[in-house]
């Protein structure tokens, strides 16, 4: 069990509950950034820019855990995608505890906005299904179309799915999971996101052609969509989608991007993967699987900046407890590169002995432990951030993928794996 720090009632949220969706936000007393400035009531306004906000991450420290999660036994959820199974692990023992099975390809658990409830993406079985944190048991799973991954908006009111297959954006009631609104997307596969740092835009990434888009979600528009393949930035003339894939064109573009990871070549030029906006607000770091290593774009003008080279198959990005590393799993070369936000380079890569799929997952609470999933391996991986030795793998179901180790500190969560703010 994790206590929260005593003291830290200031910067967290203020109202406590169980593992089911509340009726609306909670709400968030002011707090204080890393420069000592009040940021007001995020539930209705966020941080106004990263001068502002000065560390993104600033509430993400070792000990920041909201009054909510209080209690909360500190667990690993693993969803296993090939074997319709979710798997529970206690990280102080790592034994698996128990597995359960929930709907067709479970992609990734996301925690809600509020904290309160672990969301399972079951993407092919078209539903969620909640996970009480305090008891680790599953609930009744809510239809939603075609959710490869979950985010929320920063206030709070409004759950984003990426709906894959679909090619779509959909806008959802953060609670009871009902579609309010769709925004068709001008690329193929979107699957993963982070917000600026005032929250008003979001980057997504779209796997299979490889384009980043721009969405004002509080508009419902896309503002611009940036072709990796070339860097250039389109603003205006952006055409949408028509319709959604065809069941055998999706299944032809999943399979052939992880049927050519399995044998080390891919079928597209660029496949962007993990977003994660920098510490200081004004860099995106997006993975690209295709291309070994991670795009830098610019997180006012939305223009690419610069490529790091980290290993084959870069894939998942998580930012350390300090802010001052980003650890990027490199799916195909069984490795995770250490990149320095201030060096903007790789100061360090951590080898799976006899290699390894290294996939999603997130840092411990402490921030001393890195957990992966082994996505074509059946296992997960432990790393210890302070030497990057792998401290253990442990046998899960068949295909995990999307893990996220909970709780975790932050005052709200942006979904996907754990992303906190």
């Amino acid at each position: 069990m994790i206590t929260p720090l005593i003291g830290l009632t200031a910067c967290v949220l203020s109202a406590c509950g169980g593992g089911q969706p509340a009726s609306g936000p909670s709400p968030v007393r002011p707090v204080a950034t890393a420069g000592g400035t009040p940021t007001g009531n995020v539930a209705s306004a966020p941080a106004t820019g990263a001068a502002a906000t000065v560390d993104v991450y600033a509430h993400d420290r070792p000990g920041m855990l909201s009054p909510v999660v209080a209690g909360f036994p500190e667990r690993v959820y693993v969803p296993n995608s090939e074997g319709n199974t979710v798997s529970v692990i206690d990280p102080r023992t790592y034994r698996v505890l128990r597995t359960f099975a929930v709907a067709r390809r479970p992609q990734h658990v996301v925690p809600s906005w509020d904290l309160k409830t672990l969301w399972v993406n079951n993407n092919d079985g078209n539903s969620l299904t909640p996970i009480d944190p305090m008891t680790g048991k599953a609930g009744k799973p809510v239809f939603v179309d075609d959710p490869y991954n979950l985010y929320f908006t920063p206030d709070g009111r409004t759950a984003l799915v990426m709906a894959e297959r679909e090619n779509r954006l959909d806008f959802l009631d953060p609670h009871t999971m009902r579609r309010r609104h769709s925004l068709h997307m001008p690329c193929r596969g979107i699957n993963h996101a982070d917000f600026t740092a005032d929250g008003n835009l979001l980057l997504g990434s779209c796997e299979f052609s490889g384009h980043l888009v721009v969405v004002d979600t509080a508009a419902r528009r896309v503002r611009a969509v940036i072709d990796l393949a070339d860097g250039t930035t389109r603003r205006k003339g952006i055409q949408r989608a028509a319709s959604r894939y065809s069941d055998a064109s999706y299944a032809m573009d999943h399979d052939m991007a992880h049927d050519s990871m399995r044998h080390g070549h891919m079928p597209y030029p660029n496949m962007p993967q993990d977003v994660k906006l920098s510490p200081d607000g004004t860099t995106f770091y997006v993975a690209d699987m295709a291309k070994d290593g991670v795009w830098l774009v610019d997180a006012k003008e939305f223009r690419v900046t610069g490529f790091v080279k980290t290993g084959a198959g870069a894939h998942g990005l998580y930012v350390s407890r300090d802010s001052k590393v980003l650890y990027v799993s490199n799916r195909g070369a069984g490795s995770v590169s250490v990149i320095s936000f201030a060096l903007r380079r790789p100061i360090d890569t951590w080898h799976i002995p006899g290699g390894g799929s290294p996939d999603m997952g997130g840092v411990s609470a402490d921030g001393r432990r890195l957990w992966l999933s082994g996505r074509y391996d059946g296992v997960v991986y432990v790393f210890d951030t302070g030497n990057g030795d792998l401290i253990r793998k442990i046998d899960v179901g068949a295909g995990p993928h999307g893990l996220s180790i909970y709780p975790q500190p932050g005052r709200y969560s942006l979904g996907h794996t754990g992303v906190f703010r």
